[in-house]
């Protein structure tokens, strides 16, 4: 049970410190979707297009060296060789990056079609990134979650804090006819939104920055090809994971005619958010269990302990779905400030579903990281992007957003099957798949029912919620008594 004390512990300080960080974009659209912050529904659709070419480049520019980091700093005695070799790595790569796309920076805003001004920031942004991945993963490693709950804060404190000046308070200034009236320009509420999260990672680079003064820098070319190797197929599953996350917003710009993509993309983007709840979860116990997978992985059967997980997960993220669905329309005038954007409210328990799928597949791919089998990561991440992309391609002229959405549930939806599926064969976990299948049929059979068939019948959706609770409390009593005890 000590075991299970230190994974929640954990999991909850790193989900905290992951939550904020997450729950920033999400405080943020309603101040983006307020009437007057942003000039239109396409304006926000533009903002979303760049973050989804920073979700790629940020996946790109990690090259999975994260979780490498991880499974090399538990795997090999010379600690200080695992921490020079990965931080070597990533400036080299990080610096070579950055000149690059700063020479070439104007052809890169013709291909994606980006304002110059907006691409040089994201630029600066991307390296200022890049250079905290192994800092931040070295706090984990060492089980330091405070000092990093801290600083991801301090960002979301500072990031958020400049938004609400530059984009409420500047205006306001500007617009008696203030000194700042020479700094604030007409629409320009894009380049402030980039530039207080330049200023957020700088200040956390900053932060990070006694890291880089005391540790050695020691690279072994030996160590870092070993480590590429199992990078590399990490590197191939991020960027298609990134591909099913984020690339249907640059489709739908692509494939919809120019005068109504943006907006589309707006109201996609703003009522995406809504599912952000199972996300920030999902998220939060990731970074909670992947130390765990590797640091129990030699103990007296792990397999245990890692199928309990997935029980506790699929538990608590039915009752997030289940309730969320349920008052999916009660939440969304205080998310999306604008009644402009809720045209795209269809897709709220189809994208909560899909993250669902994707959380238990992130609990499941423990087999082939312990078993260093990456590549199969990389594979099924591939598939997925696959089905992403088909589905989108071929059915975003007809159907807009709704094919997005459907897409992103297909594709997380086989990626956690064929998990399941290829770690059956190469690291038997004893799931007990009644438990976990019963508990995730009916919450998404209840949460249909309440969207689609009783939308805003509180009365039902409540009742559906309160059985389905009552059910997951005599099923997990037990357990719940001994955690609590403990």
């Amino acid at each position: 049970m000590s075991a299970f004390k230190t994974l929640f512990k954990q999991t909850f300080i790193y989900g905290l410190a992951t939550v904020l960080p997450r729950m920033l974009s999400f405080l943020l659209v309603p101040l983006y979707t307020t009437k007057g912050v942003l000039s239109s529904v396409a304006e926000y659709g533009k903002v979303s297009i760049i973050f989804s070419y920073f979700v790629i480049f940020n996946v790109i520019l990690a090259y999975g060296m994260e979780t490498t980091f991880f499974r090399f700093f538990n795997k090999k005695d010379d600690k200080n060789k695992v921490i020079g070799t990965s931080v070597i790595s990533l400036i080299v790569t990080s610096l070579s990056f950055f000149v690059l796309a700063l020479v070439f920076q104007n052809q890169i805003a013709n291909f994606t079609d980006i304002n110059v001004k907006y691409i040089n920031l994201v630029i600066w942004i991307l390296l200022l990134d890049a250079l905290v991945i192994i800092p931040f993963a070295w706090l984990r490693a060492n089980e330091k979650p405070m000092r990093y709950a801290v600083i991801k804060i301090l960002n979301v404190v500072i990031n958020l804090g400049l938004n609400i000046f530059f984009l409420l308070a500047l205006k306001d200034l500007a617009s008696n006819g203030s000194v700042f009236d020479s700094i604030y320009k007409p629409n320009f509420e894009i380049n402030y939104i980039f530039i207080a999260n330049l200023i957020a990672s700088a200040v956390t680079l900053l932060l990070m920055f006694r890291f880089y003064v005391k540790i050695k820098y020691v690279f072994n070319s030996t160590l870092w090809k070993a480590m590429f190797r199992y990078a590399f197929p990490i590197l191939i599953a991020g960027i298609a994971f990134s591909i099913n996350e984020t690339f249907d917003r640059i489709l739908l710009k692509e494939l919809l005619p120019a005068d109504i993509a943006e907006t589309e993309i707006g109201m996609y983007s703003a009522c995406y958010k809504i599912a952000l709840f199972m996300t920030l979860f999902a998220a939060a116990y990731r970074l909670g269990i992947e130390p765990f997978f590797f640091s129990h992985a030699k103990t007296e059967s792990p397999q245990r302990n890692y199928a309990r997980i997935l029980e506790f997960f699929v538990a608590f993220g039915s009752l997030i779905l289940l309730t969320v669905v349920v008052f999916a329309d009660v939440l969304k005038p205080y998310i999306v400030r604008s009644e402009a954007y809720w045209e795209a409210m269809w897709i709220v328990p189809i994208i909560l579903i899909a993250n669902f799928c994707l959380g238990i597949y992130h609990n499941l791919s423990v087999w082939y990281k312990i078993t260093d089998r990456t590549k199969f990561g990389a594979y099924i991440s591939v598939f997925g992007a696959f089905i992403t992309l088909a589905i989108n391609i071929i059915f975003i002229k007809t159907y807009g957003y709704k094919a997005s959405a459907i897409a992103t549930l297909a594709a997380y939806a086989t990626m956690m099957l064929l998990s399941y599926y290829f770690g059956r064969k190469y690291y038997p976990i004893p799931y007990n798949l009644k438990k976990i299948g019963l508990y995730f049929s009916v919450s998404i059979i209840f949460s249909i029912l309440s969207f689609y068939y009783f939308r805003e019948d509180y009365v039902i959706g409540t009742t559906l919620l309160i059985v389905f609770l009552i059910f997951i409390f005599f099923s997990e009593k037990n357990q719940l008594k001994q955690i609590l005890k403990a």
